[in-house]
């Protein structure tokens, strides 16, 4: 997997994937921001990978879903680099037959087994830098 990011201006940034499919990592003061700080994007690929596996799981189960929200929230450390040290995720559901336990369940499911972003999080990441002046 491969993500080119170009500077826009300084606190702006685009990264693109390999069809072309783009986003805006934006870290300018609000009112002039657009787009999502890279930690705020870190939180929505949490909460749209749990998302995604849980309506899969649901959907197996024949539930119907009318809507589903995701509110993530989380700590950050306070000295530099302020990272995440916790992330919490309230999922709110509107289904006529998908209970609170059984949401739960499959909740966890998801973020300690299948989200391949929380599991990433998880673990030991390796970091190499090349750099090439043109």
């Amino acid at each position: 997997m491969k993500i080119i990011t170009r500077m826009i201006e300084e606190e702006l940034y685009e990264a693109s994937n390999k069809y072309g499919n783009k986003v805006m990592i934006d870290m300018r003061a609000q009112g002039v921001k657009h787009g999502q700080s890279p930690v705020e994007m870190l939180l929505s690929s949490v909460a749209a990978c749990g998302a995604i596996d849980i309506v899969i799981m649901l959907k197996k189960r024949k539930k119907h879903i009318l809507d589903f929200q995701i509110e993530t929230e989380a700590t950050r450390n306070t000295d530099t680099p302020r990272w995440v040290t916790a992330i919490h995720c309230k999922y709110i559901i509107t289904s006529p037959d998908v209970t609170e336990e059984e949401l739960f369940k499959v909740a966890g499911l998801s973020l300690e087994k299948y989200c391949s972003v929380a599991s990433s999080l998880k673990s030991e990441i390796t970091h190499s830098v090349q750099v090439i002046r043109t």
